[in-house]
């Protein structure tokens, strides 16, 4: 079609518009870096330019709508495409709201709301979209669609709702299956029901997982253990959806994966023991009323990483290697570093050390305590700023839609069980502009849950390549 683009596209970009433009319902498969932002942003302005939509609805993680707002939007929308863009709040202003009414008005503007998707767990959230959609002809996109994979959330079971009064219907993520392959089933489910022909997400199980009966204390539930049918699922994926890597499609440096071992300290060994023994003691069955066993093993992470939260809620530190084994290796990098940790209490200690050694001005953050008028000009700080050599977060805030390409090397502090989180924190830096290679770090401390979660990634990882049909990868 006659299509004029604002931003050059590769070849890639353009055989993912071939393949999808001006279908109902389609996945972008794309791996983090491969520009399936661009990519949407196109698809929506080809349909526009068609007469066949006038209302985009992007529904995306919380901290992620800025940057569709600030950034992509204004980069990729043809200027020739008069446009009406709201970013959904929940509590506004009189005026703010005659601003969000604007959005139900029809003329021949691009109407788009941008709204996170914690707001379609309220009801709230959820009529407001539907009055949207029901205004318009609507193309409503997910984007990192695993944030629908749990069928049984609210949030979910709205948002497929929604979607069926929506025209036309896309998902975007690069890692679809980041648990097992159930994770699909809602994802899917959201563009088209008879997609996988399978309509309740048991029947799905059924054909895709291998069950067993589990007996804990005293009743016996279904668990997952294997899968099945997977080349199966993976050519049935290949109808309404379109997969790229990285490595297939972009001229990117290499990516370099190092291990540093650390031994606990005798006071965290001691501790690391005692709560192991009451963790094996929960999951045998005893004390199960009194203590969940979720809680143990995070408490047991805890302690590998030098700090140890009470029954009470109080947090005491404990002496401990690994903070000066990051020092040893910020010494030893050259130019800048991201270094990502799983809880809040590491980041505040990271910081302190790094502004103790390397002064004022040489670290920001990005992480949960991080307020939204602080994010996106720390990044820019990080990016441009060439005394800020470290930026310190936590992959659940900062691992989504942002740019940190002037790093090219990647610290894991800790990691936590999410492989989503851990893929997308890692192609912050690893990404379209990125010219050097990337080194990626991984701090484990020797016999600890620390060993039981990275091998609980790379399980992940390979369960993923097979139902997307990729070789296995080089990784941690």
């Amino acid at each position: 079609m006659n299509y004029k683009f604002k931003t050059k596209p590769y070849a890639h970009q353009i055989t993912a518009l071939e393949k999808s433009w001006n279908k109902e319902t389609y996945a972008y498969f794309m791996e983090m870096g491969t520009g399936k932002t661009k990519v949407l942003i196109d698809n929506a302005a080809m349909l526009y330019d068609k007469g066949k939509i006038d209302g985009l609805l992007i529904v995306a993680p919380k901290g992620v709508i800025g940057t569709w707002y600030n950034q992509e939007l204004p980069t990729h929308l043809p200027d020739h495409i008069e446009n009406v863009t709201i970013l959904w709040q929940a509590n506004i202003t009189k005026t703010q709201r005659e601003k969000l009414d604007s959005l139900f008005q029809t003329g021949e503007e691009l109407h788009i709301l941008i709204m996170n998707v914690e707001a379609l767990s309220t009801s709230k959230g959820t009529d407001f979209a539907a009055k949207f959609i029901s205004c318009h002809n609507t193309l409503m996109v997910i984007d990192e669609s695993t944030t629908i994979k749990n069928p049984k959330a609210h949030r979910t079971k709205n948002i497929v709702k929604l979607s069926t009064k929506a025209k036309y219907r896309r998902i975007m993520t690069g890692s679809p299956v980041t648990k097992n392959p159930l994770d699909l089933f809602s994802q899917c489910y959201f563009l088209d029901p008879f997609h996988l022909e399978h309509q309740s997400y048991y029947s799905f199980r059924t054909r895709y997982a291998i069950m067993k009966t589990a007996h804990i204390s005293g009743r016996s539930i279904q668990l997952v253990s294997g899968f099945k049918n997977l080349g199966e699922l993976s050519d049935k994926l290949q109808s309404f959806s379109y997969r790229v890597l990285k490595e297939d499609c972009l001229d990117l440096p290499p990516k370099i994966f190092i291990k540093r071992q650390i031994t606990l300290s005798p006071d965290q060994r001691k501790l690391y023991e005692q709560m192991k023994k009451e963790a094996l003691a929960i999951l045998n069955g005893k004390q199960v009323t009194t203590v969940n066993a979720l809680t143990q093993l995070m408490r047991l992470h805890q302690i590998t990483c030098g700090h140890f939260t009470a029954d009470d809620g109080t947090t005491q530190r404990i002496p401990n290697n690994r903070i000066s084994e990051l020092m040893d290796i910020l010494e030893e990098t050259e130019g800048k570093a991201i270094i990502w940790a799983h809880y809040q209490w590491d980041i505040k200690d990271i910081i302190k050390e790094i502004n103790k050694k390397y002064g004022p001005g040489s670290v920001v953050d990005y992480y949960g305590l991080t307020s939204q008028d602080e994010r996106q000009p720390n990044i820019k700080k990080f990016q441009s700023d060439p005394k800020c050599r470290f930026l310190v977060g936590t992959p659940a805030t900062g691992g989504y839609g942002i740019t940190l390409t002037a790093a090219n090397t990647v610290i894991y502090y800790s990691n936590g069980y999410d492989l989503e989180k851990r893929l997308q924190s890692e192609d912050r830096a690893h990404r379209i502009g990125q010219k050097k290679a990337v080194t990626y770090v991984d701090i484990n401390a020797e016999n600890t849950v620390d060993e039981k979660i990275v091998k609980a990634l790379r399980k992940k990882i390979n369960i993923a390549s097979e139902v997307l049909g990729e070789e296995l990868r080089a990784w941690i």
